[in-house]
C-alpha cells in the first residue's frame, strides 16, 4: 500500500536543502540526525541521500540498504548544509533512534494516528489539523502559535484515518454531512492526557482537528506568566478579595485558561470550596470541583451556576462568559459574596466593561462586583542565539499608530538550530490589567467610558505599552506585536 508519495527536489538554498513535506517524512528525526542524512529521491528499488561528504562511507551505505532494504545512493554535501537542514525540518524528541526505526509502508496507516499525537507530544504542539483537498491530504501541526505541515498522506488511505479518530472519540462514522465533536482519553504508558476532537464536513471530505489536552499543573505558576510587578501587585490584590469578579479577555489560545489555573493554584486551600464549570477541562486539580459542559444535555454555564450556588461555594471558576443569561448569573452569584473567575472575548481589557455594559449589566452592578479586568496576548520570542540587530524605519508601525519614542535599530528572526530556524523560540504572555476601584469605579457609575484618560489618570499601562517594552528590549519583533499596535491604534 503507497501511503506516501516522493517527488525530487534540489539544493535550491545555499545555507540548506530545501525539503517537501512528503519528501521530508520519508524518514524519522532519529534516523535523520542519527546518520546524517537528508532524503533525496526515492524510486522502487532506489534511494539516495545527501550525506556529510566526510562519512559518505561503504559502511554507511551498507548500514543504511539494510535498513530500508533497497539500494542506497549517497551525494556528500557540505557538513554546514547538513547540519542547517537537520535544523530546519527534523525535530528532535529524546526517543530512541533503533525504536523509532522508519515506519512500514503497509503498516504506517494503522500506527499513523499514534505517531501523529506522539510527534505532536513531543515537539509541544498544541493541535494537530489533519485537512483533504482534491488531490492531495496534510497534517498541520500548530507549534508556537503558528501551523506548520507535517506529514503528506495518501488521498486513498485518508477516509480510513478518519474513520479511526471518530471511532477513537466515540462519533458516527456513517455522518459525513454535519460537524461532530467528541474526546479521546489518550494513554501511553505513564503519559495520559485527554484530547479534544472537533469533525466538519468541507469540499473535498472532512477535515479533523485534535487538540491535545494537558493534565499536568505542575508547571503552572503566577510569577512565570509574564506580569510586570505592578501588574502582578494589581491581580494578586484583586484575587484576595472574598467576592467580586475577576475578568480575563483575550482570543483563542492567548493563555486565559492557563492564568486562570495558576490563580486557581494559589486559592486552593482546605478551607475553601471551589468549583469550575469548563469547556473542555484542561488540567485537573486535586482539591477543586470540576464540572465539564455538556451542552446537549442542558449542562450550560448559566445552569451549572444556578446549581453552583446551591453547592455552599466560595470560589467559581466559569469557563466563559458567552450571552446574557450566563453574564447576569455571574453578577448575581458575586453579589451573593462569591468570587467568581471568568474569561470573555474582548479586544482589551476596558472594552470588557462595554461588552458587559451592552449587556445589559447596569453600571452601577460593574462598579459594584467587577474586581479587576484582564487582557492578554500571546506573542513569539526571538531566539537569543540567532536573533540580529537592523536598521529600523519609522513605516513599519501601524499608520495610525503614535510612538512615544522611534528606535534606530530593531531585533530581527535570523534562524539556527537551536530555533529549527524559525528565528523565533518559545512565547510569552502580556497583560493589560485594570484594577476597578476608587476612581475607575466612579467612571463607570457615570458612565464617563473615555478609556485613553481614565487609564492615564489611573496610572495604568496599555497592552500596547506592554508589548512596546518587549520590543524595545530586543525580545520580540514588530511582525509579532503589529496587530497589538494596531488595536490600539484606532
Amino acid at each position: 500500500m503507497a501511503v506516501l508519495y516522493f517527488k525530487l527536489n534540489s539544493v535550491t538554498n545555499p545555507e540548506f536543502i530545501e525539503l517537501i513535506t512528503s519528501r521530508q517524512q520519508m524518514i524519522t528525526a532519529d534516523q535523520a540526525w542519527h546518520f546524517g542524512i537528508i532524503p533525496k529521491e526515492c524510486s522502487a528499488g532506489k534511494i539516495e541521500f545527501y550525506a556529510n561528504e566526510s562519512k559518505c562511507t561503504p559502511e554507511l551505505r551498507e548500514e543504511l540498504s539494510l535498513l530500508f532494504g533497497k539500494d542506497v545512493q549517497l551525494e556528500g554535501t557540505s557538513p554546514d548544509i547538513i547540519l542547517a537542514t537537520l535544523g530546519k525540518y527534523y525535530r528532535k524528541n529524546g526517543h530512541s533512534v533503533r525504536s523509532q526505526m522508519v515506519p512500514d509502508l503497509h503498516r504506517l496507516q494503522d500506527d499513523l494516528l499514534e505517531k501523529l499525537i506522539s510527534d505532536a507530544k513531543a515537539i509541544h504542539s498544541s493541535d494537530i489539523h489533519i485537512e483533504t483537498y482534491e488531490n492531495r491530504a496534510r497534517v498541520r501541526m500548530r507549534i508556537d502559535g503558528k501551523l506548520v505541515e507535517r506529514y503528506e498522506i495518501g488521498k486513498p488511505e485518508y477516509p480510513s484515518l478518519t474513520n479511526k479518530i471518530k471511532i477513537q472519540a466515540n462519533l458516527d462514522i456513517a455522518e459525513k454531512r454535519l460537524p461532530q465533536d467528541g474526546r479521546i482519553l489518550y494513554g501511553n504508558g505513564e503519559e495520559k492526557f485527554d484530547i479534544r476532537v472537533s469533525v466538519i464536513p468541507t469540499l473535498y471530505g472532512e477535515k479533523t482537528v485534535l487538540r491535545l489536552l494537558s493534565k499536568d499543573s505542575t508547571s503552572i505558576n503566577i510569577d512565570e506568566l509574564g506580569f510586570s510587578d505592578r501588574q502582578r501587585e494589581d491581580y494578586l490584590e484583586a484575587v484576595k478579595k472574598t467576592s467580586g469578579i475577576i475578568l480575563i479577555s483575550g482570543p483563542t489560545g492567548s493563555g486565559k485558561t492557563t492564568t486562570l489555573y495558576a490563580t486557581l493554584k494559589i486559592l486552593n486551600r482546605e478551607e475553601s470550596n471551589i468549583l469550575t464549570i469548563e469547556d473542555p477541562i484542561e488540567y485537573t486539580l486535586e482539591g477543586i470541583n470540576q464540572v465539564q459542559l455538556k451542552e446537549s444535555i442542558g449542562l450550560t454555564f448559566a445552569a451549572a451556576l444556578r446549581t453552583f450556588l446551591r453547592q455552599d461555594p466560595d470560589i467559581i471558576m466559569l469557563g466563559e462568559i458567552r450571552d446574557v443569561e450566563t453574564a447576569q448569573m455571574a453578577i448575581r452569584s458575586a453579589l451573593t459574596g462569591h468570587l467568581v473567575l471568568s474569561t470573555i472575548h474582548t479586544n482589551s481589557a476596558w472594552s470588557t466593561i462595554s461588552r458587559l455594559a451592552d449587556m445589559g449589566i447596569p453600571p452601577f452592578l460593574l462598579a459594584g462586583t467587577l474586581n479587576l479586568s484582564v487582557a492578554q496576548r500571546l506573542v513569539r520570542l526571538l531566539c537569543p542565539k540567532c536573533r540580529k540587530k537592523v536598521p529600523f524605519h519609522i513605516s513599519a508601525f501601524p499608520k495610525a499608530y503614535k510612538p512615544l519614542t522611534i528606535p534606530s535599530e530593531h531585533w530581527v528572526p535570523a534562524g539556527c538550530p537551536d530555533c529549527y530556524y524559525t528565528g523565533y523560540n518559545s512565547r510569552k504572555a502580556i497583560f493589560e490589567v485594570i484594577p476597578l476601584d476608587g476612581q475607575l469605579g466612579d467612571k463607570i457609575k457615570k458612565q464617563e467610558l473615555d478609556e485613553e484618560h481614565s487609564l492615564i489618570e489611573a496610572g495604568i499601562e496599555k497592552m500596547s505599552a506592554s508589548a512596546m517594552n518587549l520590543f524595545n528590549a530586543g525580545e520580540t519583533t514588530i511582525d509579532e506585536i503589529y496587530p497589538i499596535l494596531m488595536n490600539d491604534a484606532y
